[in-house]
């Protein structure tokens, strides 16, 4: 019963949508503001429908209603019911309905907002929307249907939505349960956050296709999706942390980024949203770069759906991917007709994109944001021939050739360290004009700075020159960074004889697009000495020790001390853990305990590591095997990776930075009412 309800909602919805594709592309050609209007209601009423298929859904995995063939999947008794209701996204079916979920929910949530003055985009984002949305929940009927129950046939068991002829209902007596390595806390969040960016993007993309469609070549439609874009970028960059802290805890190999193809998939759109947030400011303040702004976010939509492809269609091999699917060429067939849609719409509206001004100085902030952006082209062109290398090579010689991290690093690095620097100079630059002797001017103290740091580090840390090239570049974008703040503090507090702190506070809330952006470019840069960490210092040592042995490794000893495996009936878990003493240079610091979780229900090992953290380095041991109690044998693998907690710091500043930015602005016209209100009670007194 519940899972027929849940199906037909499922039904109703996907109609819905339908009806409001049709009834807006009617009503905008016919001027029918009726029609137009019942669409809009149809886009909102998506949301509650859907969300009551959610909650069907939701209730069958939490009261394990195993003749549902997804809920056997993703769940099983021993699983804790929180975990039972984030199993909703952690298969393939489940996450193809939360997406159309969170869809649903953001387009209702702009269909809602004031149209006064931009009554001609509203239909044709209800359109883009709405097909969107189509797409998924037809997914979802046709292919992916979370619905699907067991039933007794005379073969056997199989699968079906109703009844075969002279078939009974068949519930398992338990399910398979989640993948443990979806249990960890970092992936009940991370794959939530990697959508809401995904479907936040869609929004803006909308309101491109709007602009094109209707011929406002103007910066409206940017201006409307300003925080849409920007808590989008939130989201997508929240997500790919989480995904790495989840690969740091979890996956056992040392490292949070393994360049893995599904990683890559949603860093793509990430890249051409990071490059869309910098041009369109180039927009705002000059009336430049029209079409590039159009370019990025079709490329952005289109690489969130390729991404959505990537992990669902099974044609990659990855951690991160779902099953083998049959729903892979039907993402290629929608991104191709979209993609080449959208294209068609710019092409036509070309002319009319034409830049309000020229771009006169090489040196000039739009022309340094340009640059940035090609930057940000060239490693997405690395990441995505490095994606489609091994399908395009199997379609051709039949041999899958992978691309490993080693041909990444070697291709980006060079790309990232020019995004560093250009990060540091382009905001000391000014619009419209300007030369080398201002900049030098401008940067020449954080330059002597950063120069001087990088001195002590040949002195004390590393002779390696790319690591010392690396650090000289973090130093001189948060050095330079951080002047800006110094300057701006320091002339409010001339002008207005506030205190350094109260300067510096209200310059920030007073300038947040800008003083956010500062923000999250330190937050890079503190992330970036993290990557640079671990990236040119990590060492690694293994090695099978009886009780009482050691493994060195730098100036570490960490010395095998015991091991116990119990089971936990109550959670289906086994526990095996291992006691190891840490010493560094002889000193005693502690104990830590790896160890390995193996899951009845899923019949998996999950590898939880020992971890030592400090600014300077993390010490990181895996249990790996282990021998029968008579002979006190274990294996450990071992890892020193220096300063990657910055990264982890460096992502709580970005959080800052992004809530800064994003921050609404108050609204001038009650700041002018206000105002003028004080001046009317001030002259009444007087």
């Amino acid at each position: 019963m519940f899972a027929e309800f849940g199906y037909g909602i499922l039904v109703v919805s996907f109609l819905v949508a339908i009806y409001g594709v049709i009834a807006a592309i009617y009503g905008a050609q016919n001027k029918s503001a009726t029609l137009v209007e019942s669409a809009r209601r149809a886009m909102l009423l998506t949301f509650p429908l859907i969300t009551l298929s959610a909650v069907t859904l939701i209730y069958l995995l939490v009261n394990d209603h195993y003749e549902v063939a997804f809920v056997y999947e993703v769940t099983s008794r021993s699983m804790p019911t929180y975990l039972k209701i984030t199993a909703w996204w952690g298969g393939q079916a489940g996450s193809l309905v939360f997406w159309s979920f969170l869809m649903s929910g953001f387009a209702s949530a702009v269909t809602l907002r004031k149209w006064d003055r931009d009554i001609e985009f509203l239909p044709w984002v209800i359109v883009v929307c709405s097909v969107t949305l189509a797409f998924f929940l037809g997914l979802s009927i046709f292919y992916e249907n979370p619905f699907t129950r067991f039933w007794s046939v005379a073969g056997g068991v199989e699968p079906h939505m109703f009844a075969p002829a002279n078939a009974t209902l068949f519930t398992a007596a338990d399910g398979n349960g989640l993948n443990p390595l979806l249990r960890h806390p970092g992936m009940i969040i991370h794959p939530p956050m990697l959508y809401l960016g995904f479907v936040s993007f869609v929004i803006p993309y909308a309101f491109a296709i709007a602009a094109l469609v209707t011929g406002r070549t103007d910066d409206r439609w940017i201006r409307l999706t300003r925080r849409w874009s920007l808590w989008a970028w939130l989201f997508l960059s929240f997500g790919l942390v989480l995904g790495s802290r989840w690969a740091y805890d979890v996956l056992g190999w040392g490292g949070f980024w393994g360049w893995d193809p599904v990683e890559i998939a949603a860093f793509m759109p990430w890249l051409t949203g990071t490059a869309f947030l910098h041009s369109v400011m180039i927009q705002e303040k000059r009336g430049l770069l029209k079409h590039w702004n159009m370019i990025l976010v079709i490329l952005t939509y289109s690489l969130v759906i390729f991404g959505t492809f990537l992990t669902r269609s099974g044609v990659l091999s990855s951690v991160h991917a779902f099953a083998q699917s049959a729903i892979g060429p039907l993402f290629f067939a929608f991104i191709g007709i979209s993609f080449v849609i959208s294209i068609a719409l710019l092409i036509w509206r070309w002319p009319e994109l034409r830049s309000e001004t020229e771009m006169k100085s090489m040196l000039s902030r739009e022309a340094l944001f340009l640059l940035n952006n090609l930057l940000f082209m060239s490693i997405l062109v690395v990441c995505f021939w490095g994606v489609i290398f091994p399908l395009i090579s199997e379609l051709f010689t039949g041999q899958k050739v992978t691309v490993g991290p080693p041909f990444y690093q070697r291709a980006t690095a060079p790309l990232f360290s020019a995004l560093l620097f250009l990060m540091a100079i382009a905001p000391l630059s000014a619009w419209g004009h300007s030369t080398v002797q201002t900049l030098g001017r401008s940067m020449w103290k954080s330059a002597v700075a950063a120069a001087v740091i990088t001195v002590a580090l040949f002195f004390t840390y590393t002779k390696s020159i790319p690591a010392l090239i690396g650090f000289s570049l973090i130093a001189f974008a948060i050095l330079i960074t951080l002047q800006e703040f110094w300057r701006g503090a320091r002339a409010r507090q001339k002008i207005q004889g506030e205190n350094f702190f109260t300067a510096l506070a209200r310059l920030t809330s007073r300038n947040r697009r800008r003083y956010g952006g500062y923000i999250i470019h330190i937050s890079m840069a503190l992330m970036a000495i993290g990557i640079l960490g671990i990236n040119a210092f990590q060492t690694e040592t293994q090695g099978t020790v009886a009780q009482g042995e050691e493994l060195n490794i730098s100036d570490y000893t960490v010395k095998y001390r015991e091991l116990a495996s119990w089971d936990n009936i109550g959670e289906g878990v086994n526990y095996t853990r291992a006691v190891v003493d840490v010493y560094r240079n002889g000193i005693y610091l502690g104990q830590l305990n790896p160890r390995i979780d193996y899951y009845f229900d899923a019949q998996q090992n999950m590898t939880i590591p020992g971890n030592r953290s400090t600014l300077r380095d993390d010490l990181y041991v895996l249990l790996v095997d282990w021998q029968p109690v008579s002979s006190n044998g274990a294996t450990f693998k071992v890892y020193v990776n220096p300063l990657v907690n910055w990264l982890w710091i460096g992502s709580l500043v970005f959080f800052v930075g992004i809530i800064v930015a994003a921050w609404p602005d108050k609204d001038p016209e009650t700041e002018v009412v206000r105002a003028r209100r004080t001046v009317r009670q001030t002259s009444a007194a007087d």
